[in-house]
């Protein structure tokens, strides 16, 4: 079922990219720009949701694919596509996901703040597009883009980390370094899978980011 619904929903997705000269026509662009952060949400939130099926921290986080649809958003709308989509994707985990929810601030930091600094990626967005033609500078700026996403979303989960988890830290170990190391153990990957896909997207359909 998940399976089907990605398919739908990137396929949707395809339609508005490929049919947008003719979608601006007929829909305001605020309604459009609404539309491609939702549709792109829900696809963040599926692959996630996919992703935590095979690897999940025992108080949470996961290696997960569901920022590569922010990152799509933050390349091609900038700031505000990549802000709001990381901040609907929280939602939804915590509304209808699996969240690991001990605290409301807990919460807050973990899913709504840490899923909508990803969005900062987007500060490079027109950077990216005009780069498309250049493929070695593409595939840094995209790199670049990536881990400031990545980092700001993993400096919120330390902060979250040392603030509730701190019960969790082996003895003697400060518990600031434990949620460093902790944090890291799947932020690090997530950066280099993230970057990895962005790129190889980017490469073969680089139409998903640019805008007529």
């Amino acid at each position: 079922m998940t399976y089907g619904f990605w398919i739908l929903i990137t396929n949707r997705f395809w339609f508005i990219v490929q049919e947008e000269r003719f979608l601006n026509l007929q829909v305001n662009q605020r309604l459009l720009f609404l539309i491609e952060v939702a549709m792109m949400a829900a696809l963040a939130f599926l692959l996630d949701l996919a992703s935590g099926i095979f690897f999940k921290m025992p108080q949470g986080g996961t290696v997960s694919l569901g920022m590569i649809p922010v990152f799509i958003m933050a390349f091609r709308r900038g700031l505000s596509g990549g802000l709001l989509t990381g901040l609907i994707f929280g939602f939804l985990q915590v509304a209808i996901g699996n969240p690991s929810v001990y605290h409301p601030f807990q919460a807050f930091l973990d899913y709504y703040l840490a899923f909508t600094v990803v969005g900062f990626s987007g500060i490079l967005f027109k950077q990216i597009q005009q780069s498309l033609g250049n493929r070695n500078r593409m595939i840094f700026l995209i790199i670049l883009a990536a881990f400031i996403g990545n980092f700001l979303r993993y400096i919120v989960h330390v902060i979250g980390g040392a603030i509730f988890f701190a019960e969790y830290a082996p003895d003697g170990m400060p518990v600031v370094l434990y949620s460093l190391g902790y944090n890291a153990t799947y932020m690090i990957p997530t950066l280099i899978v993230s970057a990895i896909i962005c790129c190889l997207i980017l490469l073969t359909a680089p139409r998903l980011v640019t805008r007529k």
